[in-house]
């Protein structure tokens, strides 16, 4: 029994000196890649390579097995031929694609600038910029300042087209207006060009249960509308009038981007699929982003740029559990608010 136990706490002792070892081992390596990885690495894709390579595939596999080695052959001489014309190809021009995938805090915003800053200094004349844009809209200050990082491109002279396949609503459309051309897919949403804010308000319940709760301010309306404490009229008023002047600013906003838009009627918090939206003059065309990125491929480079940051191994190991919890519950706000038009 004795023997069973030293062997028991022996085995025990290996076990957790093993457990420290490893986590001595991730401290590091974590360490380590927040270093070296402080920045992000720039990755820049050329679809018409990849392109070219799909359909070679594909076409390699329905010849027939005799007839393989000449296409092989034919594909080596149209390269052959496409490096002597490097010089010309370059003076097609370039067509560079950025991707936005907009959560509630319009999340990827930092990483958007950081592109849109790095194109700024590389774009030529003749160049287009497109953002592939899908967001159902999120918080004001957030997505203003999305839409002033788009502002930048128009600035600049840059033409740019934002492409919308799926969805642009609210702060999404205060994004896709800022667009020199605005496209979308036959069923994309666009619009929702409104304001909405709720608090939950439980001061009756702690009445109920005889507890207290004391909201003091300096300043008339530092507070208005709050979770625990009474609200009253004045404090309704207040928040109903602050958000009557953000839609005020959310419509001048667009006005000024999208002049022949019939604001007042447009701007009801009301969505419109693909061709509504083109005939109400919320979007220019009907296209999807992959029919006119193809079209592209033959008068243009067209380059995928993106801006990835270094994962540390911890995330890799996926131990941000609270970043999921985050996700997660962040999703399902975006969910219930965007199921008025989520329809089957």
């Amino acid at each position: 029994m004795n023997e069973w136990i030293q062997d028991y706490a022996l085995f025990f002792a290996q076990v957790l000196t093993l457990l420290a070892m490893l986590a001595a081992i991730m401290v590091l390596v974590s360490k380590g890649r927040g270093q070296e990885g402080a920045g992000a690495q720039l990755r820049v894709e050329e679809l018409n390579l990849r392109q070219r390579k799909r359909v070679r595939r594909l076409k390699l596999a329905v010849a027939e097995p005799q007839g393989r080695k000449r296409l092989l052959k034919g594909f080596r001489r149209d390269d052959k031929q496409a490096r002597k014309k490097g010089g010309e190809d370059s003076a097609r021009g370039n067509v560079w694609v950025l991707d936005f995938h907009g959560d509630l805090k319009a999340s990827g915003t930092a990483r958007l600038a950081e592109e849109i800053s790095a194109l700024l200094d590389v774009v030529a004349e003749g160049d287009e910029v497109v953002l592939r844009l899908e967001s159902a809209g999120g918080l004001v200050h957030a997505y203003g300042l999305a839409a002033a990082q788009l502002d930048r491109l128009r600035e600049a002279g840059v033409v740019t087209r934002v492409c919308v396949d799926k969805v642009a609503a609210s702060g999404g459309y205060m994004m896709a207006c800022c667009a020199d051309h605005l496209q979308v897919a036959p069923f994309a949403v666009l619009g929702s060009i409104g304001v909405v804010a709720q608090v939950p308000n439980v001061h009756r319940l702690l009445k109920r249960h005889d507890v207290d709760v004391e909201v003091l301010t300096a300043g008339r309306y530092k507070r208005t509308l709050t979770v625990l404490g009474e609200n009253t009229q004045e404090g309704r008023d207040k928040f109903l009038a602050d958000i009557e002047h953000t839609h005020e600013l959310f419509k001048r906003h667009i006005a000024e981007r999208r002049p022949a838009m019939d604001i007042e009627q447009l701007a009801t918090g009301e969505i419109w699929y693909g061709r509504e939206a083109v005939d109400n003059g919320l979007a220019d065309e009907v296209m999807t982003s992959d029919a006119y990125l193809l079209a592209r491929m033959q008068d243009a480079r067209v380059l995928s740029v993106r801006l990835e940051a270094q994962k540390r191994l911890p995330e890799r190991l996926g131990l941000s559990l609270s970043a999921g919890v985050e996700r997660g519950v962040t999703r399902l706000l975006e969910a219930v608010d965007a199921s008025r038009w989520l329809k089957r």
